[in-house]
């Protein structure tokens, strides 16, 4: 805080705080964030999608898991509070406590079209492939349902749910490093590169396939890409397809011995050199998520809908991070942790 003395007054000037630049910075890219179009008759709607989209990552920075926690929160008479509350009104209107609801539970589908529109403008300002291959890799991150429960297959069948807590809308799957997992999986598309930035997201149940959801992910990657790294869990007829469509060459790695050297691509050394590409990418920003969002805990939520808006919005929420400490020459990769925190 700056103080000046005039005349016997003191004049006070605060600083933004990193939670009202990344509001902010959704006003500063309204081309990005338009509200999508409205198919039905009614009363207009006067608060556009943007406003809601705020909210989310005031929600998500500040870990509330609620639209009541939300609003009573935004009502503390707080500076930062009040700031905020002026950069969520509308034609001097704030939404009322229903009106939170009703839209933010609207806002699960659109989120993914938003972060892939978010994607494409960062690799325009960022040039993440300026020094490096134009490669993204795909992969999917395993997240716990809420509160760590569980909702054994025996009490499902029987249509039991032993404990209030368990989420009955997560599923079941086996992973090599965590072994069973119940929740959900978040999918990413993140350049490689000097910077990583996540591309495209989606969150579904664990036991949906990754090569089902990898369609769309590769459906909303940047023209610039060339290659889209996987592991053996996107070897599948139907990605190579649709990478092909593309103009993409998906390299994944399988089972067995490597092909024949028909041409360099197809040659242990490249591959391996993608592999190791894609590792170092995806592993390391998976890791880097999971601390600056608490998911290495279970999720904070319940339901689809909720989990889709807190995972996805945490997505969403980096990106706007990126963009943020672009903006004032701040390091891409380093202290996003601490810079979050501190908010």
């Amino acid at each position: 805080m700056i103080t000046t003395a005039q005349s016997g007054a003191i004049l006070s000037v605060t600083p933004s705080s990193l939670l009202v630049s990344l509001v902010e910075t959704l006003d500063a890219l309204p081309e990005l964030f338009c509200s999508p179009c409205r198919g039905q008759r009614g009363r207009p709607r006067i608060y556009d999608n943007t406003l809601f989209l705020k909210a989310l990552v005031i929600m998500v920075v500040r870990r509330l898991t609620s639209p009541n926690e939300l609003w009573h929160v935004l009502h503390q008479p707080t500076p930062e509070m009040t700031t905020l509350r002026s950069l969520l009104t509308c034609q001097g209107r704030f939404p009322c406590r229903r009106t939170w609801e009703r839209r933010l539970a609207l806002l699960p589908d659109t989120l993914p079209a938003q972060i892939a529109v978010l994607g494409r403008a960062l690799v325009e300002k960022l040039d993440p492939f300026a020094d490096s291959g134009r490669a993204v890799a795909l992969d999917s991150t395993l997240l716990r349902a809420f509160g760590g429960f569980v909702w054994h297959k025996k009490d499902k069948q029987q249509g039991v749910v032993p404990h209030s807590g368990i989420d009955i809308q997560a599923g079941w799957t086996k992973s090599g490093h965590h072994g069973w997992v119940y929740g959900w999986k978040l999918h990413l598309g993140v350049s490689c590169g000097e910077v990583w930035i996540p591309l495209t997201a989606r969150l579904t149940c664990a036991n949906c396939a990754d090569n089902e959801v990898a369609l769309a992910l590769v459906d909303e990657l940047p023209f610039q890409v060339r290659f889209v790294l996987g592991d053996t869990h996107y070897n599948a007829s139907n990605v190579r397809e649709r990478c092909s469509l593309g103009g993409q060459t998906l390299v994944a790695s399988g089972y067995g011995a490597y092909p024949r050297p028909q041409d360099a691509l197809n040659s242990k050394e490249v591959r391996s050199l993608f592999h190791k590409l894609r590792s170092i990418t995806i592993e390391n920003f998976n890791q880097q998520f999971k601390t600056l969002f608490d998911a290495h805990r279970p999720v904070p939520t319940k339901g689809y809908a909720r989990t889709k808006n807190w995972g996805l919005g945490a997505v969403m929420t980096y990106q706007l991070l990126l963009f943020h400490r672009w903006k004032h020459n701040l390091p891409l990769r380093t202290g996003l942790k601490y810079s979050l925190k501190a908010t």
